[in-house]
């Protein structure tokens, strides 16, 4: 599981935006994307690099990443 922690987050609209531009590099990723905590939550087979520059290229900055 990747964790990014994420800023700029504040609606449905920059939760599709950030899924959309994970599932287009991955279209069998699992994502979690939780406003509160403006964290990003990922299952995927891609590197941590490739999903965090996804995430920025959406326009999110990440501003944590962790491996669990």
């Amino acid at each position: 599981m990747l964790i990014f922690k994420t800023e700029g987050m504040s609606c449905g609209h920059c939760v599709a935006s950030v899924t959309e531009a994970i599932n287009s590099i991955d279209p069998n990723a699992e994502v979690q994307v939780s406003l509160g905590t403006q964290e990003v939550r990922v299952a995927t087979q891609k590197t941590i690099e490739e999903i965090a520059q996804a995430i920025t290229e959406a326009g999110y900055p990440i501003l944590e990443q962790v491996v669990r």
